[in-house]
């Protein structure tokens, strides 16, 4: 068994999005290839409903998929197919973009004004980029949770783990998914294919990721705004963890436990040709999606 190296551990970024909902971007409109298959991971948790309810209204997707994953409040849900829905509290939707979809998610705040989630964003390769628009909602009731002997409690959104299979399928990437809670104290150890990209987003309490040269925990530094500063071996709310090749991660937790997600997937290893919620493989893909949206043809007819 060989421990991943820590490539990288950075905070997310305060930014804005859609009509002005505030949210930290852990990463996206970077390198692709850093995190490949995943394009951008974003957590939008706010409590101040000003900041989210005007949400994100009707915008274009072609040649991605998203994941969103709602912890507090809800997200409702339409696109220019018909579909409309609304996520609660511990659900998920996996938005399958293909060749074309328009659609717009809006935020509400839980009874205490409280809204959290996440979206990811997973490419797709050449050969899917233009099938057709799917989703798949899933309702919390229906994501296994496994709990281990000292405490540690797994859901499994996507993919297989401790004997459990993720309600979400079909996805080009082939990830894994999962909201892992480690207790107090304790030190855990999770196997992942030696084989996929790999990142942990820490988003309660704190923990220690040991390290391949440090498997104890892991000291790093970082430069922030020119200046170089240390970083705590304990990893703490909202950052990004991401891990060179290896077949497991161990994360040692705080004094308040800790809770984060741990994702992985297959590489796929093309061309990308990014602008903004349009990712195709090159500018003359993007360039043609770009005039299908100026003269009304972006949505393609169902076959």
């Amino acid at each position: 068994m060989s421990i991943r190296p820590v490539l990288e551990t950075r905070p997310a970024i305060p930014t804005m999005e859609g009509a002005g909902v505030h949210l930290h971007r852990a990463f996206g409109f970077q390198d692709p290839s850093e995190l490949d298959p995943f394009l951008l991971f974003d957590d939008f948790r706010n409590d101040l409903p000003a900041h989210f309810e005007k949400g994100f209204p009707w915008h274009p997707h072609r040649g991605i998929e998203t994941i969103t994953y709602v912890l507090n409040g809800t997200v409702d849900h339409g696109d220019s197919l018909g579909n409309t829905g609304t996520l609660g509290a511990g659900d998920v939707q996996w938005m399958t973009a293909g060749r074309g979809i328009m659609h717009q998610e809006m935020p509400h705040g839980n009874a205490a004004g409280q809204m959290h989630g996440f979206q990811l964003w997973g490419n797709l390769p050449s050969s899917q980029k233009m099938v057709a628009p799917r989703y798949q909602d899933v309702t919390a009731k229906d994501i296994p949770v496994v709990t281990d002997d000292d405490g540690t409690q797994v859901k499994i959104i996507v993919g297989n783990f401790w004997g459990k299979t993720g309600p979400v399928d079909g996805i080009a990437a082939d990830p894994q998914y999962l909201d892992i809670f480690v207790p107090a104290g304790v030190k855990k150890t999770f196997k992942i294919d030696t084989y996929r990209r790999a990142f942990a987003y820490v988003f309660e309490g704190e923990g220690a990721f040991a390290d391949a040269s440090a498997p104890s925990g892991v000291l790093l530094e970082k430069e922030v705004m020119g200046e170089e500063v240390n970083i705590r071996d304990m990893s703490g709310d909202r950052t990004l963890i991401r891990f060179g090749t290896g077949d497991e991660v161990t994360v040692q937790a705080g004094e308040q436990g800790v809770r984060f997600l741990l994702i992985s997937g297959a590489p796929i290893e093309e061309p990308v040709a990014w602008h903004g919620p349009i990712v195709m493989n090159t500018e003359d893909e993007l360039r043609q999606a770009v005039r299908e949206l100026r003269n009304g043809t972006f949505i393609k007819p169902a076959h």
